[in-house]
C-alpha cells in the first residue's frame, strides 16, 4: 500500500508518525508552521491523498494515523534459525506489541524479569513479560503471584487441594505459602532486548 505514495508523500507520512504518534493530529497550520510549509493548503493536498488510501482517518473533525501502520514489519517468509534460505521480499502484515498482547487493555501490564528462575522455560532475567490479569490459573500457567507478601514469576500447579509455585530452573525450590498466595495474573508473552 505505501508503494502507491511518492516518495515525498512518503518521508510526509514518516515524518508525521514520528512527530504525533497515534495522538489526533494538530491543524493544518499547525503543521505547516511545523514542518516548514509556507501554505496550509500543501499539508492538505499530502492529507487528501494519505486519507484516500487509509494512511489517515477522522473522526468528526479530528484526523488520526490509522493505527495498522504502527508497528514492525512482519515479512510472510519465517527465517529458519537453521540452514539458510532465500528470503522472500514479501510483507504480510505490520505488528505492534500493543495489538498482539493487549498492552493498552487495562488488565493488561509489563514487568522486567530479575533472577534466573525461569530459565528453562525461555524468560531470562532483564526480559519483560506481559502479565494479564488474572486471579484463576490453569495447573502450567506461568503466573505472577504473591506469595507470603513478595511478588514472583513461576509456574502454577495445583494437585487436588494442593497449591505450589514451580521454578523453571532446577536450582530453586517449589515455593508453598506459608500465609498466604495471591495469583496477580498470567504471563502471555515475553520481550527481549538484544541491544
Amino acid at each position: 500500500m505505501i508503494n502507491m505514495l511518492t516518495q515525498k508523500q512518503k518521508s510526509f507520512f514518516e515524518k508525521l508518525k514520528a512527530t504525533y504518534g497515534k495522538d489526533p493530529l494538530p491543524s493544518f497550520e499547525n503543521i505547516a508552521c511545523e514542518f516548514g510549509f509556507k501554505h496550509k493548503n500543501s499539508v492538505w493536498q499530502y492529507f487528501k491523498k494519505l486519507k484516500e488510501y487509509s494512511f489517515i482517518n477522522s473522526i468528526g473533525e479530528k484526523f488520526f494515523i490509522n493505527p495498522e501502520h504502527f508497528g514492525a514489519v512482519l515479512f510472510a517468509t519465517p527465517v529458519k534459525a537453521g540452514f539458510p534460505s532465500p528470503a522472500e521480499d514479501y510483507v504480510e502484515r505490520r505488528i505492534s506489541l500493543d495489538n498482539e498482547f493487549k498492552i493498552d487493555s487495562p488488565s493488561t501490564f509489563m514487568f522486567t524479569v530479575k533472577g534466573d528462575s525461569m530459565i528453562d522455560a525461555g524468560i531470562f532475567e532483564d526480559d519483560m513479560v506481559v502479565v494479564k490479569r488474572k486471579s484463576d490459573p490453569t495447573s502450567g500457567d506461568i503466573v505472577l503471584a504473591c506469595v507470603d507478601g513478595e511478588y514472583t514469576l513461576k509456574i502454577f500447579r495445583k494437585k487436588g487441594q494442593d497449591i505450589y509455585l514451580e521454578p523453571a530452573n532446577k536450582n530453586y525450590d517449589v515455593i508453598k505459602a506459608q500465609n498466604s498466595m495471591e495469583i496477580f495474573g498470567i504471563v502471555t508473552g515475553s520481550v527481549r532486548r538484544f541491544v
